[in-house]
């Protein structure tokens, strides 16, 4: 076949048919490997907590407590878990709490899975999430009194020898979020 729109014609059509081919797929970029993003919460630690019991209804009656947390990997994998008991002897409350945190190093994001101690369950839906340079966010959608809510932590203020988690939760989409539960480690 001769090609009758001359040369700029050729050289048109061509640029048109490249544009058409499909492009190579970009190379994903590479998964942050994020194993070892809770490898500073190993150990014994005193936690300092403060929870708001009634949440979501404007609420500012805080209850303290004071007591201990231990974190260890499980079988040196992607895995770890956290032992958590504190008091409050003013309000002879005291709570128990696990959690089960696993690594994907596929997506890169942890999946974090709180246990009921009192009911031996496992939350079915985890906290899911990763760290970006000190500080890691986790979200999940749950129940909380009849309505679906965001549950969010935060993990900050990392050093070897204090950390910090926050709690909160959001009843409107994540616009606002309401903090609830404040952990504070030291050793």
């Amino acid at each position: 076949m001769i090609w009758k729109g001359g040369l700029s014609g050729l050289i048109g059509s061509i640029f048109v048919a490249l544009c058409m081919l499909p492009c190579p797929a970009e190379a994903a970029a590479p998964v942050r490997d994020g194993a070892h993003d809770f490898d500073f919460l190993l150990g014994d630690w005193t936690a300092q907590a403060r929870q708001l019991p009634d949440r979501l209804n404007g609420s500012n009656s805080w209850i303290l407590f004071k007591g201990t947390e231990h974190h260890s990997r499980i079988l040196e994998s992607n895995a770890n878990l956290e032992e958590f008991e504190v008091y409050n002897p003013e309000k002879n409350l005291r709570l128990h709490a696990q959690t089960l945190r696993l690594y994907n190093p596929e997506t890169g994001q942890w999946n974090m899975y709180l246990t009921d101690v009192y009911s031996g369950t496992l939350d079915a839906t985890p906290l899911v999430g990763h760290f970006n340079g000190k500080r890691g966010d986790f979200f999940r959608q749950t129940q909380y009194k009849g309505r679906t809510i965001l549950m969010r932590y935060v993990w900050f203020n990392i050093s070897s020898n204090s950390a910090r988690m926050e709690q909160s939760y959001s009843d409107d989409g994540g616009a606002s979020w309401e903090l609830n539960w404040v952990c504070e480690l030291t050793r």
